[in-house]
């Protein structure tokens, strides 16, 4: 960890709470708009069919949620809610290139949806699943920058340097994983976990972070203050479509139960996945806080092998005991294997050493245990639980001057990762926008 720099507090909130690296880099600022961010999914693409069941379409978007224009293809071609699937989620104020599919027609060559373009569609044998694709390709810019471009150039190598010795870096869970622009996911999430599906609904719908503006969002303040879903319905913005569903159910006096049903399956499993991704980030920073090696297992770890082609199965965990530390520290220093963080669930064990105390504290922390999420009032988005990668390694990283763009000088950033991990979290290394301490 730098010496002298602290990750910001939005960040230590959700365990993003060291960094790798003490080079201080350049602080900047991301997505600016999103022309800076480009994501494109690299795609692992349904075999061609020609009377396959399913179509199967790439469309390049800018700033549009997931969800949102899931939904919006589905209406646009008079699918049922819910129908359209897709293989990996991608940021919101970004340019991105995606798939999706679906069981229907072919559609026609243009969606009418703004700033959103069908590049190809084909019929297909088999559609789309969640994590059906190898990982995504950016080119990031970083701009109003406090020098020149090629004076940050200098000092983000710096950085690069760090990183490339050790070859690695936490494969932690970014802030777009806990809500962009209101990072109230994984609140919802730990509710849920707790049997409060009346406080989930409520968070959903009201909940406004500490430090914001209260007057951005003056629908949800009202609503906070005196619950009246009927009111409510009409000062709710027509693009807050999911908040609007349910707040249909709570105007026809429906029970939250019910209202926070309304919710697709996807959106409702994210918020619990976001509680997870909360819980892992928090136990790889209290690992690297106690000194804990990131790479290299002891008794009580997990490890994921790392398949042929880069690949790793969380539900393949392996477990570290006494008896084959040397072994599984061969395969790690080799390349073979990689130490694994718990998501953590009602299946996750309970396990020695220090890892497992590490989980055990956590827990208490949140005043959770593993067997609520079993989510007995939500049973359809329970989770067993399952691994996930301590660290990656580090890709290939482009980094090049842009004197000329809108922002003042800035600076692109080009490298690919795997499917779940998160550019911001590599970024946050050379950007260091933190506090002296």
């Amino acid at each position: 960890m730098s010496a002298d720099l602290q990750p910001p507090e939005n960040e230590r909130a959700v365990g993003l709470a060291f960094y790798a690296t003490r080079a201080h880099g350049v602080p900047g600022t991301l997505k600016a708009n999103p022309e800076s961010f480009h994501v494109r999914e690299i795609s692992a693409y349904p075999v061609p069919q020609p009377d396959g069941r399913f179509v199967v379409v790439r469309i390049e978007s800018r700033n549009w949620e997931q969800h949102e224009l899931a939904s919006a293809l589905a209406r646009r071609l008079g699918l049922a809610p819910n129908s359209v699937r897709w293989a990996g989620t991608k940021d919101r104020r970004a340019l991105t290139e995606r798939l999706f599919s679906y069981v229907g027609p072919l559609p026609a060559a243009d969606l009418h949806l703004a700033d959103a373009t069908i590049v190809e569609a084909y019929r297909a044998r088999d559609g789309l699943s969640l994590g059906h694709h190898y990982g995504n390709s950016f080119e990031i810019r970083v701009s109003d920058l406090p020098m020149s471009s090629e004076e940050a150039v200098l000092a983000y190598g710096a950085v690069l340097r760090e990183l490339e010795e050790a070859g690695r870096f936490p494969d932690l869970f970014g802030l777009q994983r806990f809500g962009e622009v209101r990072p109230v996911t994984h609140e919802v999430g730990r509710a849920l976990v707790q049997g409060r599906v009346d406080e989930a609904v409520e968070i959903y719908l009201a909940r406004i972070p500490p430090g914001d503006d209260s007057s951005r969002s003056p629908a949800r303040a009202a609503y906070a203050a005196d619950h009246d879903a009927v009111r409510a319905l009409r000062d709710f913005p027509r693009e807050y479509r999911f908040e609007r569903s349910m707040l249909e159910h709570l105007a026809h006096g429906h029970p939250p139960e019910r209202a926070f049903r309304a919710l697709n399956r996807e959106l409702r499993l994210l918020f619990v996945h976001a509680y997870q991704s909360l819980l892992f980030n928090r136990w790889v920073s209290r690992r690297h806080s106690l000194g804990i090696p990131l790479n290299m297992p002891e008794e009580g770890d997990y490890i994921l092998r790392v398949g042929r082609d880069g690949t790793m199965r969380g539900q393949d965990a392996i477990p570290v005991d006494r008896d084959n530390v040397p072994e599984c520290a061969d395969l790690v220093r080799r390349g073979r294997a990689v130490v694994a963080g718990p998501l953590i669930g009602f299946e996750t064990p309970r396990r020695a050493g220090r890892a497992g105390e590490l989980v055990d504290r956590v827990l208490a922390d949140e005043g959770v245990t593993p067997k609520e999420f079993e989510l007995p009032h939500t049973p359809d988005i329970s989770s067993a639980g399952s691994w996930r990668p301590v660290t990656l390694a580090l890709p290939p990283i482009g980094i090049s001057p842009d004197p000329s763009g809108e922002g003042g000088d800035g600076v692109w950033f080009r490298f690919a990762l795997p499917k779940g991990a998160y550019a911001t979290v590599l970024l946050r290394e050379f950007l260091k926008i933190g506090s002296s301490g």
